[in-house]
């Protein structure tokens, strides 16, 4: 009895072990951008700015978004704030709340930082707006403005 649960737990260890390096692997790289010319964003408000700025990454990274509901494990959980100039560019990217998995949080950060310039914010200026990082183990994401939710 003995021997066949510790033949058991060491399979289970050897596959948790082989499986952890590919789990982050595709948190490496950052995705490639698809650049497109931006309109300017008509937003008069930051939540409204949000939804634009959620559009534009979701077509930078189009490849990378998940299609569908999302998994009922995530991967990764971020809320991050991004600060955006009156040309669209970013100023600053701030974690507000990190991902239990760390590997997500400069992979995400990244994607945001490569996918500039954003629409700019031509009724406000500057616009500095947080949004939700929803990551499955995949590397692919959803923002919570757009998310079709969660199985």
């Amino acid at each position: 009895m003995n021997t066949t649960r510790l033949a058991i737990a060491a399979v289970a260890t050897s596959a948790m072990t082989l499986a952890a390096p590919m789990a982050h692997a595709q948190f490496k790289t950052t995705p490639a951008v698809q650049k497109a010319a931006n309109a300017p964003s008509s937003a008069d408000s930051p939540a409204a700015y949000k939804k634009d700025a959620a559009r534009h990454l979701y077509a930078a990274y189009a490849k990378q978004v998940h299609k569908g509901k999302m998994p009922p494990l995530l991967y990764g959980v971020a809320i991050i704030e991004t600060e955006i100039d009156a040309q669209g560019a970013v100023q600053d990217v701030r974690v507000l709340r990190q991902p239990a998995a760390a590997e997500v949080t400069p992979w995400a950060v990244e994607m945001i930082k490569k996918a500039a310039p954003y629409p700019a914010p031509a009724k406000m200026g500057t616009v500095k707006y947080t949004d939700i990082w929803l990551v499955d183990k995949s590397g692919r994401f959803q923002l919570d403005t757009l998310t079709e939710g969660q199985r």
